[in-house]
Formats: structure tokens, sequence, C-alpha cells
């Protein structure tokens, strides 16, 4: 292998070839997690065929071939038809050598958006944790006092006036149901990391779902039948995979809809967290349904504790699930649009002597 295609192949972001008819040349591994096609599926086919980029983007491009300049193209949507769209900077340059023929690097802003998330959601974890401790002190105890109190009152009243003690009780009841959730958030003990088959999970959790929370939806499986052995704690990522899926049934309703679980493998994905070497992430599995969509208020901050686009949520199920992924070296991100919302889990792969055991 050459020095150049060692380079062209190394590259960490998506990276197509375009010819001077705005087909598709070659593109690099990185393309292909991208486009979730192979090379030879996709060199000769017209680009905006495989990509829906939101923006006008086919005179600007001939205008930089035509004068032999860049092309910089920032915070559009880039979608393949496979996948929800995500936010990307485009960067478009003539390729030397090559007469017409332009490279194209598409750079999602999720990789440069989220780098840091693991720290935020510890940092977040440890301020939930503190006010776990603070809550279960001071709160949960008045409160048992409280319900007592009520509970003793309602012996010798009315029946309208019942109905406000019982609304004491059940309040103060589900208050402490929720100082037990910060509670959990806190508890949470270091995964038991060791080889696991990704797809057992989502079986796990889809045959869960589709007898409890989810008998009103569709559960579709979309499984890559080739994935390798992740490195993860089997009862930690079936509590997060069931709590995504239990999101998009409530989020549906009554109504029902569909939920896809995804399994692919992108080799492109790598994280660095702080000073530490970037680690590879390529296994993905991806909860996608076809619901109303998270609120636009929130959709950015979804995984820190207490947001919630439900009137009575919580605000916790996410931040634990975001808070299990940090822990597992992983990462976790979401895509939304009315119609269409993307749940990502990146989770890095079983060492080989652990696929061994």
């Amino acid at each position: 292998m050459s020095a150049d295609d060692a380079i062209w192949t190394s590259l960490p972001v998506p990276a197509l070839v375009l010819d001077a008819g705005d087909r598709i040349a070659r593109i690099n591994p990185a393309a292909e997690g991208f486009l979730m096609s192979s090379a030879r599926a996709v060199t000769g086919q017209p680009v905006w065929d495989k990509l829906a980029v939101d923006a006008p983007l086919e005179e600007a491009l001939e205008r930089a071939r035509r004068d032999g300049s860049p092309l910089f193209v920032n915070d559009v949507d880039v979608g393949t038809g496979d996948r929800a769209p995500l936010q990307c900077n485009l960067q478009i340059a003539p390729l030397s050598g090559e007469a017409g023929h332009m490279v194209l690097l598409i750079s999602p802003r999720e990789l440069a958006g989220r780098v840091s998330q693991g720290q935020s959601v510890k940092s977040a974890a440890r301020s939930a944790i503190g006010m776990a401790e603070m809550l279960a002190h001071e709160i949960k105890n008045p409160l048992a006092g409280i319900t007592g109190a009520a509970q003793l009152l309602s012996m010798n009243l009315s029946k309208d006036d019942l109905e406000l003690t019982d609304l004491i009780v059940s309040e103060s009841r589900r208050i402490v149901g929720l100082l037990e959730q910060v509670e959990q958030f806190g508890n949470v003990s270091a995964p038991r990391l060791q080889a696991v088959n990704i797809h057992d999970v989502l079986d796990r959790a889809r045959r869960s779902a589709i007898v409890g929370f989810a008998a009103d939806m569709t559960v579709i499986e979309d499984y890559d039948p080739s994935l390798p052995l992740a490195l993860g704690d089997p009862d930690q990522l079936l509590q997060v995979i069931l709590n995504l899926v239990k999101n998009a049934a409530e989020a549906a309703g009554k109504a029902g809809g569909t939920i896809r679980l995804h399994s692919y493998y992108e080799q492109s994905l790598r994280v660095r967290r702080g000073e530490g070497k970037g680690k590879t992430l390529p296994l993905q599995v991806e909860i996608i349904d076809d619901g109303p969509g998270l609120p636009p208020e929130i959709a950015a901050e979804v995984f820190e504790p207490f947001v919630s686009g439900r009137e009575n949520g919580t605000g916790l199920g996410l931040a634990l699930a975001a808070k299990i992924i940090s822990d597992h070296d992983g990462w976790i991100s979401v895509s939304s649009v009315p119609g269409r919302t993307v749940f990502r889990i990146s989770l890095p792969l079983a060492p080989k002597e652990m696929e061994e055991d």
C-alpha cells in the first residue's frame, strides 16, 4: 500500500472523490460506514442519490470545480436514507492531478460536539449523587411522617375529606418514588465487563417489551449477524436498551407505532476523552421509532439529569443511560425529527482473549 493509500484509508472522517459528473469515484472506509454501503456498491453512482444534503450545493460545487477553489459548508443536515440526518460540516476541494475531480469530506458535528460527553455526564452524575444523599436524609423521613399522619386522619373523615388525605398520601409516595430513582442514579455499580453478544441483549429487551410496555408497538429486528462481540456488562446494557425502548413506546402512546432495533459495524467512529488515547467504538446499536420526536427545546440536553419531555417524567432515565454507557467507555447520542427518532449506542470490541474464554 502506498503512502497516499494509507492516508486515505486512515482518514477518521468520511471522504469521497467525485468525478466531473458528480458521480462517486471512490470512498474511504469511514465513508463506507457513514453511507452503510460498500465502495463497490456506490462507485459510479450520482453522489446526490446517496447523500441528502439540506442545502443547494450543486451550483456551488460546480463553481468550486470551475474556479479550482475549495468550498466550505457548515451546519447542514446530511442524511443517507438509511439513517436520520446528522448535522455536519462539509469541506470540498479540487483533487490535485485529476481534472474535474473533487474531494468531499463530511465531518459530523456529533463527533465534535460530544467528545466531552463522558466527562459532563460523570460530572452531572456526581451532582445528582450529592443531591440524592441530601434528599434522602432531609425529605424521605418527614414524608413518611406526613403519610402516616394523613392515614391516621383518614380513619375518622367523611368521604369528601378522604379525597384530600388520599391526595396527600399519593403525592407523598410519588415524591418518595422520585427520590428512590435519584438514589438509583447515584448507586449504579461499575460495569462488570465481559464479551457480550449484543444481539442476545437486544433479544432479551425485545421479548420483555412486547409482553409489557410495548405490547401496542411493532418491534422489528434489523441485525448485522456478522457483528463481533462487544465489551460490556450485559445486565447494564439491557437496562439502557429497555429504557430507550420504553421511552419510544411511551412517546407513541396508545396509537402504537414501530420500533426498529438496528445493529451494524462502523469502523470509523473513534472518541478521545481528555488526554487519553482515542478509543475505537465500531459496534453500533440504534433504537429507532416513528413517534413524534423530542421537543426541540430539550433535544440538546436530553442526557442531562432532570430534563424530561414528558409531563410526569423524572428526567433521570436518559441521564442514567448516558452514565452507564460512559462507564463502558462508549458513546450515546440522539438524532430526532418528527416521525423518526434514533438513539445510537456505540461500544468497543471485546478483546480477543475474552472472546476465547
